[in-house]
């Protein structure tokens, strides 16, 4: 039995194995949807989402900005006469897609 067992236990280290999450980067992206500073891909580590983060002014999107955000919450608050919405998630570039 043990035998058996350890001729398993390679082919379950791989099947456990897993991929790191990849995220979307973009410091500025602009209302043309045009990422302008930043725009790359990063790994996220331990306790890190894929984050999307869109500033409007009104209801008209200014701004967006893109990363791998630790303790990412999703959420949304108005300071000034801005509103900020911030979206998480944890498939791979699903931040550019929201």
């Amino acid at each position: 039995m043990n035998k058996y067992f350890l001729s398993l236990f390679p082919l379950c280290c791989l099947i456990v194995a897993v991929t790191s999450l990849r995220c979307i980067t973009c410091h500025l992206r602009t209302r043309t949807d045009r990422c302008r500073r930043g725009f790359g891909a990063c790994t996220a580590q331990k306790d890190e989402a894929c984050m999307l983060l869109k500033i409007y002014q009104g209801n008209t999107l200014q701004i967006s900005y893109m990363v791998c955000q630790k303790f990412c919450r999703n959420m949304t608050f108005d300071l000034g006469n801005r509103t900020y919405v911030h979206t998480c998630c944890n498939h791979n570039y699903c931040n550019f897609q929201l």
